[in-house]
């Protein structure tokens, strides 16, 4: 994972505690649990251990990914500008709708559907991004090419 990850200043802060929480107090907690199985006895039949270690797996992938997220991130705010980019927000319109959708194009860190924000890496992400006001743009789908037509860029 050697790529960038555009991140907001917010999620950067959020991502960085997550990971010290992990390092500190979720580690101690897992070597405590495994400490604990242990002690129950044998090790081959033992559920707790088993457990304990599947925890223990969890936590240290989290903190490898999360380390690894930090190391290649890019801080983005978010701006307008006439080009489409990561920190974009991009009012569009979809051919044959009259009504508009507005997407903001963040890393996958921070994809939440819900609220509009969309992945630079998403099929409509790349079909936004270098794009300028009133460009069309085809984006690829499982149930065709659906076109959209750029508003504004905020």
């Amino acid at each position: 994972m050697d790529e960038k990850q555009y991140l907001s200043k917010e999620k950067y802060k959020e991502l960085s505690g997550e990971l010290e929480s992990l390092r500190t107090e979720k580690r101690k907690e897992v070597a405590e649990k495994l400490e604990f199985a242990k002690s129950l006895g044998d090790l081959s039949e033992n559920a707790e251990y088993q457990e304990a270690r599947d925890d223990q797996a969890k936590v240290e992938d989290r903190i490898m990914n999360l380390e690894a997220i930090l190391k290649t991130a890019e801080i983005v705010s978010y701006k307008s500008g006439d080009t489409v980019e990561v920190g974009s927000t991009v009012v569009v319109k979809k051919k044959g709708s009259k009504e508009k959708q507005t997407f903001s194009i963040v890393g996958s860190e921070e994809v939440d559907m819900a609220s509009g924000k969309i992945s630079n890496k998403s099929p409509l992400g790349i079909a936004f991004l270098g794009k300028t006001k009133n460009d069309d743009v085809v984006c690829n789908t499982p149930k065709g090419d659906i076109l959209y037509t750029i508003v504004s860029i905020k």
